[in-house]
């Protein structure tokens, strides 16, 4: 016996040497993610270990997420429901809040029905999975979220990636086809560039080739489209094949997604995704809360007005720099190396600007970034201080390497 517990304590220390050499690898090539510990409430300005920082980084894009009367709703459903739902929504729970608020969200984004998951990655998964089966065909745009990918992989499905944006590379795919079911799935507003995808070609590529459209509108819903309604509303599309995903977490300022389409669709999603069969449902003092934003973002078009403007003078304060076109709150500065990008990100939370870098995987190799999200929250002078301290931290970057002295 003691042979054997010395025999399985050094494979457990040979496994975590690898683990650790895999960890000290991720460090030297830039790409170990730390996380950041806030000690107040998401908003333009936080606080994080005792320091107070002008955030770029929330996409709370809005500026609801504190706001009172999403807390004093969810204080109210607290006392009437309690904490926890206790159960699935196909057990016991699914209450009248979480009722009431998929009635809202249908009525919302102009669709016949949507279904409540806790996440937004759990209602893409959940959406893909339920509408492909190893029969089908998905295809996905190259530069799909994470939680689309993974969906298009647990399907079973033939998985056809197409390059960004590519409808003519999609046609020729689609009409090559000999799938039972085709299912296009695209990102609404791309996450990492801020660019919007070309629905109303999707769409038509969608209607020739008989296809479901899968838009998940995660960073659309509240921001684009009259009185935010989202990316369909934007461009005026409407038909039963249009699966709508709209997340909840972040214009909304809340937490949890939903699912929008026809009865036919939705109800399938309920029936056959694991995403939603087998988890607890999110309590209901969230779909209290997501109910007073959902009245807040059809009332307060100001906000949006206001991002349209913060917008603008970002690109006009960093005209000449590798920013990307994005007419979104995501805007996405092209920096290149993984080390550049890392070093400029922590010059400027030097000076009390935070501002995430992006590097591999979740951005191609070469194209690390900073990821700056506006918000509603921001004011033009906030805009002002970010914009200053980009280009000096910057201008030192550039004066740095031209003297033949490395960031780190």
């Amino acid at each position: 016996m003691c042979r054997n517990l010395s025999r399985n304590l050094l494979k457990a220390a040979v496994t975590h040497q690898r683990l650790a050499a895999q960890i000290d690898q991720l460090e030297r090539d830039g790409l170990l993610r730390r996380r950041l510990t806030l000690d107040s409430p998401q908003g333009a300005h936080v606080v994080v270990e005792g320091r107070e920082y002008l955030a770029f980084c929330s996409n709370d894009y809005l500026g609801l997420a504190n706001h009172p009367r999403l807390v004093e709703a969810a204080i109210e459903a607290l006392r009437r429901n309690g904490v926890g739902s206790g159960a699935s929504h196909l057990l016991t729970g699914h209450s009248r809040a979480h009722a009431r608020l998929e009635h809202k969200l249908a009525d919302y984004v102009r669709l016949p029905r949507a279904l409540l998951f806790s996440t937004g990655y759990q209602a893409n998964i959940g959406a893909v999975t339920a509408l492909a089966g190893r029969e089908d065909a998905v295809f996905s745009d190259t530069l799909n979220h994470a939680s689309l990918i993974d969906g298009v992989r647990l399907s079973g499905a033939q998985a056809v990636r197409y390059p960004h944006g590519d409808l003519a590379f999609l046609e020729r795919a689609l009409a090559n086809s000999t799938a039972r079911s085709r299912l296009i799935v695209t990102d609404s507003v791309f996450s990492m560039d801020g660019d919007i995808a070309p629905l109303p070609g999707l769409f038509e590529l969608a209607e020739r080739f008989d296809a479901l459209l899968l838009v998940d509108d995660a960073h659309g819903l509240g921001v684009i489209g009259p009185q935010g309604r989202g990316a369909l509303a934007h461009f005026g599309l409407h038909s039963p094949r249009l699966v709508y995903v709209g997340t909840l977490s972040k214009a909304a300022g809340v937490s949890g997604a939903f699912v929008a389409g026809s009865a036919e669709v939705v109800e399938t999603v309920l029936q056959r995704a694991r995403t939603y069969i087998f988890t607890t449902a999110s309590p209901p003092h969230l779909a209290a809360a997501l109910e007073a934003s959902l009245e807040l973002m059809q009332e307060e078009d100001w906000r949006r007005l206001r991002l349209r403007a913060l917008i603008a003078s970002l690109h006009e304060g960093l005209r000449g720099t590798r920013l990307l076109p994005s007419e979104t709150p995501v805007q996405a500065l092209i920096i290149g190396a993984n080390a550049r990008a890392m070093a400029l990100s922590s010059a400027l939370r030097e000076r009390g600007i935070l501002v995430p870098a992006i590097r591999p995987p979740t951005v191609p190799v070469g194209t690390a970034r900073l990821r700056i999200s506006l918000s509603a929250a921001h004011q033009q002078a906030d805009v002002g201080l970010l914009v200053t301290a980009l280009l000096e931290a910057l201008h030192a970057g550039e004066t740095l390497q031209g003297s033949g002295v490395r960031g780190n």
